[in-house]
């Protein structure tokens, strides 16, 4: 059986000349996989897709939207010159042109018009080079990977050994190793007295795996035990911090790395407490080093939210109040703020922080480490594993069904992937994003520019974000979540790179919650505010403009109950309904109306001068008949000008207003004035 041919190695050709581009491909096709651009922004985006399994890129320099020079220059910008080698091709001969090329980092410069084998041997010359190249780099950064790996790795085993001897998941040594570091990063955000940089936090969070290593030396039967320990059984735990550290003291040779000192300040004290009541030493207040104490609660924190063999697991709200409360020992006043400040994030960093991402960061922290030599680039082998993770990303996204997306700052780039962008309606890759229409008719311009500002207000402490607006999906606009993280680069001064995040449909949860909310504001048969929401909202409206003129009108229904004796209560409820709906077409758009309860209605309003106009228009209005049912009513009216700005006098003094019009026969409306005091004094004594 014949053997598969081997996989063509691909050429990008960007050129806006279809004649040039068709050439190349000819004299190149036959030993090449060609992939062409127009212009120099679709070079860019083809680069951003296809970077790793490009060999070459043949460039132009005169392009329209992007000319070559600035496509090198993004490629400076992002190291991409460092994995694709150039070859300008161009008409532009001015030794100017060419030698900003090579000072940009082409490889190499072919002139037109083209000779074949010139072209195809240069190409192949060129393509050679960097493979040789690419072997030599990837031959060092296994190296610098290996010995990076084999470090973790046995801090990772020995603290492992503990964690399943202990019958536990495996993963709290991660999550107290997380929680340190974030915890680490907060504080130093809060205070400067620990002087902690970088590389201590990254010191202190490898040497956490191994603050329980000493309880490879308690039996199994106290270890795993499911019910209270005895007071023989826990003093024996509690020797597990003692025979830590001094399993670390007594290491032949190591005993003066950093990390081993610091492992051993977390062995020995992580289990002290603030108020000098924990063990083994009773150390007090900060004569625990703040490595120790930074641990301890990370420790307890974990504990508690995840399950054991003697307790369910607690929900990371309760875990946070039975800390604050003090039921989990003492902890410095400092640290219980860094913990209530990184609360929102913690739940999320962990799930983020899976075994298997774990490695990952470890890998792109070794990257990182190599890309800082500028005589290397990439290994390939670690390109083939990168480009490898995002296919399989990119597959379980389309399995899960739903829109997942990744943005970069450098290039603004946005990329969502295959089963998010055939919803949405959107290419897979769009170049900037704040600037692309089809983007903006599914997103809206004022929706895409807060979720970028709120992306660009993140720190790497607190990188999630999430943000609720209507997007247009399948045609259709639905309330949707975007949540996302956003990604950093670096330790000394670290840069925000981009976001990975996914797109969560709330429409209705989000319809229940306007649902929830217009009924607990509104009346359910009119429809209008309700009373207890008018309240609120016009004692601020009263206090928020104090120069204002308001008035607040009573206005109530006379002889209502002849509606529900004579017709039903049925009908009686539609002349409210009636009534709501006159009175809300009788007033202007910042005026309110709302149903104080039975026939009673009230209005709210502003006025400049002349306030009579309105009453009497509105008075007009309401008067009138329902179905053969006439409709009279009477109205109180207080104003704000008589020197009154609290609701509750002024709602009592339009109510004093109203009876006196209802004692005086009805059908009319009244302001409240001195002689309303009067007027009701001489009724209160005829009665």
């Amino acid at each position: 059986m014949k053997s598969e041919s081997k996989k063509k190695q691909k050429v990008l050709i960007a050129d806006d000349s279809e004649m040039n581009r068709s050439i190349l491909a000819d004299m190149l096709g036959e030993d090449f996989e060609i992939i062409e651009a127009v212009n120099g922004k679709q070079a860019v985006q083809l680069l951003q897709k296809y970077n790793v399994e490009i060999s070459i890129l043949l460039l132009d320099i005169v392009m329209p939207e992007m000319d070559g020079f600035e496509v090198l220059a993004l490629m400076n910008q992002y190291r991409w010159i460092e994995d694709v080698p150039v070859i300008m091709i161009s008409a532009e001969t001015s030794p100017s042109y060419i030698e900003r090329a090579y000072e940009l980092g082409v490889t190499d410069f072919i002139s037109r018009p083209f000779d074949e084998l010139i072209v195809h041997r240069r190409v192949l010359n060129t393509i050679m080079l960097y493979a040789k190249q690419k072997k030599l780099v990837g031959l060092v950064s296994d190296q610098i990977y290996e010995k990076e790996k084999s470090s973790n790795l046995l801090v990772n085993i020995l603290s492992h050994i503990v964690e399943f001897r202990n019958g536990e998941s495996g993963l709290h040594v991660l999550h107290v190793q997380t929680m340190t570091e974030m915890l680490l990063k907060k504080l130093i955000q809060m205070t400067d007295q620990y002087r902690l940089n970088a590389s201590d936090i990254s010191l202190i969070g490898k040497a956490s795996a191994l603050h329980d290593i000493g309880k490879i030396a308690i039996p199994d039967e106290i270890l795993n035990k499911p019910g209270r320990l005895t007071k023989e059984e826990f003093e024996q735990m509690k020797t597990h911090t003692v025979v830590g550290a001094s399993m670390l003291e007594a290491l032949p040779f190591h005993g003066d790395e950093p990390l081993v000192k610091i492992a051993y300040q977390i062995c020995r004290w992580h289990h002290e407490r603030y108020d000098g009541k924990g063990y083994p030493d009773g150390l007090k207040g900060e004569e625990i080093p703040i490595a120790a104490q930074i641990v301890s609660l990370a420790d307890v924190y974990d504990a508690l939210t995840s399950k054991r063999v003697y307790k369910d697991a607690y929900s990371h709200e309760k875990a946070v109040q039975m800390i604050l409360n003090g039921e989990c020992g003492v902890f410095s006043p400092i640290l219980l703020e860094c913990l209530q400040e990184i609360g929102e994030n913690i739940q999320t960093e962990l799930q983020v922080n899976s075994l298997s991402q774990h490695s990952q960061k470890e890998m792109h922290n070794v990257t990182a480490e190599i890309l800082r030599h500028e005589e290397l680039a990439v290994s390939e082998r670690t390109l083939r594993l990168l480009e490898h993770e995002r296919i399989k990303y990119q597959f379980f996204a389309s399995l899960s069904q739903e829109i997942q997306f990744e943005y970069t700052t450098q290039p603004p780039m946005l990329s969502v992937f295959d089963w998010g962008s055939h919803q949405l309606g959107l290419n897979e890759i769009i170049m900037d994003p704040e600037e692309d229409e089809s983007l903006i008719a599914v997103m809206g311009k004022e929706n895409l520019h807060q979720l970028i500002e709120k992306l660009n207000g993140t720190t790497q402490e607190e990188p999630v974000v999430q943000f609720d607006c209507e997007l247009q999906i399948n045609g259709a606009f639905r309330w949707s979540r975007i949540i996302s993280r956003t990604m950093w680069f670096g330790d000394e001064e670290p840069q925000c790179t981009g976001a990975i995040g996914k797109v969560v449909d709330i429409h209705e949860e989000h319809l229940r919650m306007i649902d929830l909310q217009h009924r607990a504001s509104h009346d359910l048969l009119t429809g209008l505010i309700n009373h207890t929401y008018a309240k609120e909202y016009i004692q601020q409206k009263l206090r928020a403009y104090p120069d204002s003129n308001f008035a607040l009108v009573i206005v109530d229904l006379d002889h209502f109950k002849q509606a529900n004796d004579n017709y039903g209560h049925t009908f009686g409820d539609q002349v409210l309904q009636y009534m709501a709906n006159k009175l809300s077409h009788s007033i202007r758009g910042e005026d309110m109306a709302a149903r104080v309860g039975g026939d009673e209605f009230l209005i709210f309003l502003e006025y400049k001068v002349d306030l009579e106009a309105a009453i009497q228009r509105i008075f007009r209005t309401l008067t009138g008949e329902f179905n053969g049912f006439p409709i009279s009513l009477s109205m109180g009216i207080a104003k704000t000008e008589d020197g009154e700005r609290e609701y509750e006098e002024l709602f009592h003094r339009a109510d004093q207003a109203l009876y006196a019009v209802k004692r005086g026969g009805r059908g009319n409306y009244r302001y409240y004035d001195d002689s309303i005091k009067d007027t009701l004094s001489a009724i209160s004594s005829i009665d």
